[in-house]
């Protein structure tokens, strides 16, 4: 006997049924997920270089103003005049490194700037909130002088206030020493762990270079000195 095949098509199994994926929105958002990391990313590698530029501000006022006072004291053995010609180091130093500090980031931001505008010249679909959000990433000269020129004063601060306070000659040269070599430990500390390196190195590393630097300053100096009848 012959069975009859029935002309009616099987139902469809909506349960199995593959549904399309949709590649586009999922590569918008890997994309969008993506800029946030980025994003995120910069913005610490940001504050580190802040941070490191401070340390750094800090670390050349210190040592600039020490080795001025050392240079000083080798010739002149009053407070007032060591006190005096520190603290117009610290002002000039301030200074310099803010004026140069300003222009250089104000050179940097016009480079960016540039840029900015021939991507945005250059590309069809200009994507408002991004290019809005690169312009607030863009570096602060004003922000950038101010700030170098308070760490540069910082440091500079130290070898002022350790030879305020003493009126014996030696006694405020070993004084300022100390207290300029303390630092000089900790900045190299501070400096080294930005850097990921050895922070006892770095410390060592950093106050020895200070050790010369004050040596040469007060020798030089002390010859000079000599050798002219100052």
């Amino acid at each position: 006997m012959e069975i009859t095949k029935s002309n009616n098509p099987p139902k469809p199994d909506h349960n199995n049924q593959i549904l399309p994926r949709n590649d586009d929105h999922l590569e918008s958002q890997n994309d969008q997920n993506l800029d946030e990391v980025i994003e995120v990313v910069h913005d610490y590698s940001k504050r580190a270089n802040w941070l490191r530029a401070a340390v750094l501000g800090a670390n050349d006022g210190l040592l600039s103003t020490a080795s001025l006072m050392m240079g000083i004291g080798a010739v002149r053995r009053d407070s007032k005049t060591m006190i005096i010609t520190g603290a117009a180091g610290m002002v000039a130093g301030a200074c310099s490194m803010a004026i140069g500090e300003f222009v250089s980031v104000y050179s940097q931001y016009d480079i960016e700037v540039a840029q900015l505008e021939r991507e945005k010249r250059a590309s069809r679909k200009v994507d408002v909130r991004q290019m809005e959000t690169m312009k607030k990433k863009l570096p602060n000269p004003i922000q950038a002088a101010a700030a170098s020129a308070f760490a540069f004063a910082v440091g500079a601060v130290v070898p002022l206030v350790a030879a305020a306070f003493v009126k014996d000659y030696r006694v405020r040269l070993g004084v300022v020493a100390a207290a300029v070599s303390v630092a000089l430990l900790g900045f190299g500390a501070v400096g080294a762990v930005m850097g990921r390196a050895a922070p006892v190195k770095g410390s060592v590393r950093v106050l020895i270079g200070g050790w010369v630097a004050m040596g040469i300053t007060f020798g030089l100096t002390k010859l000079i000195g000599s050798s002219t009848g100052i």
